[in-house]
């Protein structure tokens, strides 16, 4: 049975640093070279001279503070296995689901401002399998990674639309459901598939064998991960519809 939350939090602590952190700062600077300027020893740096702590000090978090109380560290501690063929992911294995608020509004703006919304732009999505536009935010080139997503799935046999269209979502100012933390779509920067051929954990009901489950076809992520999107169907709180841009989790 998939635990949740707050069973889950029970079971492991949280919040200690990766031993390859400063590998991983440095594939984050390089992810986002136009808000990033760098990292010394205890704060990542924004070009705006604003630092963000990479550690504050707790080791001792559950899952649950560790998803609403991160540092950067917690954000890169762990490594998303790009690549590998879909499989259940271990307990609370949810690489890219820690996400440290002020860095991704730095990067993205703030969708209660306004800021965030300003910078959408319309793109094509899958044309040759009738998909209509999607909006997502031209920052830190979202918009045209999301551009080369879409054409590379356009050249993917007719059998594979039905999983791309309708999709289900891209801008929308929101916090992630049954939460205050904001979801990458208040941010522009994840568009959702087809819901019919999807599955998302909250949607198990209560008795209900809540096990991973997926139906997304790999080679439809191989695509999105391959121009810099993470997928929510490698965590163990799966969200298989779901592809929000992360390329710090993706450097080659």
């Amino acid at each position: 049975m998939l635990a949740t939350g707050a069973t889950a939090a029970e079971t492991s602590r949280y919040g200690a640093e990766p031993a390859d952190l400063t590998a991983r700062l440095e594939q984050l600077v390089a992810a986002y070279p136009a808000t990033i300027a760098g990292f010394d020893a205890k704060s990542l740096i924004l070009k705006d001279g604003t630092r963000l702590p990479l550690s504050d000090g707790r080791t001792d978090k559950s899952f649950d503070q560790m998803l609403d109380s991160p540092d950067i560290g917690d954000m890169l501690a762990q490594p998303y296995p790009a690549g590998q063929k879909p499989a259940p992911p271990p307990l609370n294995f949810d690489p890219g689901r820690v996400r440290p608020e002020a860095l991704f509004r730095a990067l993205y703006g703030d969708c209660r401002k306004g800021e965030a919304g300003g910078r959408m732009r319309k793109v094509a999505w899958v044309p040759a399998h009738g998909g209509g536009t999607v909006s997502i935010t031209m920052a830190q080139g979202a918009d045209k990674a999301l551009d080369r997503v879409s054409r590379e799935l356009d050249r993917l046999p007719a059998r594979f639309g039905k999983y791309l269209v309708p999709s289900a979502g891209t801008y929308n100012c929101r916090p992630v459901a049954g939460t205050s933390r904001w979801s990458m779509h208040a941010y522009g920067a994840a568009i959702d598939l087809n819901t019919a051929h999807s599955a998302y954990w909250k949607w198990n009901k209560a008795g209900a064998d809540g096990t991973w489950s997926n139906r997304i076809p790999e080679e439809i992520v191989a695509i999105f991960e391959k121009h810099g999107f993470i997928w929510g169907g490698r965590w163990y709180h799966y969200d298989t519809m779901h592809f929000e841009y992360r390329p710090e989790l993706l450097a080659r």
